[in-house]
């Protein structure tokens, strides 16, 4: 169980766009000026993702990570960022791995690695087992920490897998998602089943998709367990839609409940010494 409360903010996704939601952050501005408030409201980490400054669209692209990195460091140089290596736009090693080469005060701490293929509503994430290796080794050699992101339980069977060839080292950091369509749903039993068969040394964030945002995140604030919250998962506030969500308003209903519960938000600092990352201000990723 965590004694305080992860909370794990994903400002943008991939999916949300400006004809969807005005309150989706697509510039490195944007994302920027969102981060740096949902700083000051209290957060332990942020998931990135870029896109185009021109399309907006998502981008792979290390230049536009760079520029939004070394933006929300000027403000929060001990907040943990961890930057996408999703493979739901992009197949190739050397486009998925690019935020990876970034180096010094750029160098992510962190970033994501999807467990397996899987499928969403409308389009697929491509994660073969050589894919998958192949970012891990990278992120080994890079000194960044996988974010581990598991769908279902066979996700977190590969990660013991991975454990096992060394490719990751504990601690570990779980993402588990519910309520998409092709994998575990959002619901107790299904939590407590992937939660139950974690590594030792893991911690871990519950995610909620779409609808099931509020509930997976309350479940997990409740239980002991961190939670992931955004636009990217959700744009809507209530499950009725009749409300667009902007992310400050989702960090602060985090923080309602979490004190309703009598849990701590967990500092960049805290969680840093937790995954054996380097303390940040200036040193960053994992400390060898």
């Amino acid at each position: 169980m965590n004694e305080k409360l992860i909370i794990n903010f994903t400002p943008t996704g991939m999916i949300p766009s400006k004809t969807t939601t005005s309150y989706v952050p697509v510039s490195v501005s944007e994302i920027v000026e969102e981060v740096h408030h949902a700083s000051e409201i209290g957060i332990t980490m942020v998931h990135l993702h870029a896109r185009d400054p021109i399309s907006q669209i998502l981008t792979y692209d290390k230049e536009i990570y760079g520029k939004i990195i070394e933006g929300i460091r000027k403000y929060a140089p001990y907040l943990v960022l961890c930057v996408s290596l999703s493979g739901r736009d992009f197949s190739a090693l050397e486009q998925r791995g690019d935020p990876l080469l970034l180096e010094g005060d750029l160098k992510p701490d962190m970033g994501s690695l999807t467990l397996s293929s899987l499928n969403f509503n409308n389009a697929g994430s491509m994660n073969t087992p050589e894919m998958i290796q192949d970012l891990a080794a990278l992120m080994k050699l890079k000194g960044i920490v996988p974010e581990l992101e598991a769908f279902d339980i066979g996700m977190i069977n590969y990660a013991k897998y991975l454990i096992k060839k060394e490719l990751i080292q504990a601690p570990y950091y779980f993402n588990l998602l519910f309520g998409n369509i092709a994998s575990s749903q959002a619901n107790l039993l299904h939590a407590g089943v992937m939660i139950n068969d974690l590594p030792e040394e893991s911690l871990w964030s519950l995610a909620g998709i779409g609808d099931a945002q509020l509930k997976m995140n309350a479940l997990s604030i409740a239980i002991g367990g961190g939670v992931r919250v955004g636009i990217e998962d959700n744009i809507w506030y209530d499950p009725y839609r009749t409300k667009l969500a902007n992310n400050i308003d989702l960090i602060k209903r985090i923080h309602t409940l979490a004190l309703a519960n009598e849990r701590e938000i967990m500092t960049p600092q805290q969680f840093r010494l937790k995954m054996n990352l380097e303390p940040g201000n200036g040193k960053y990723g994992r400390k060898f």
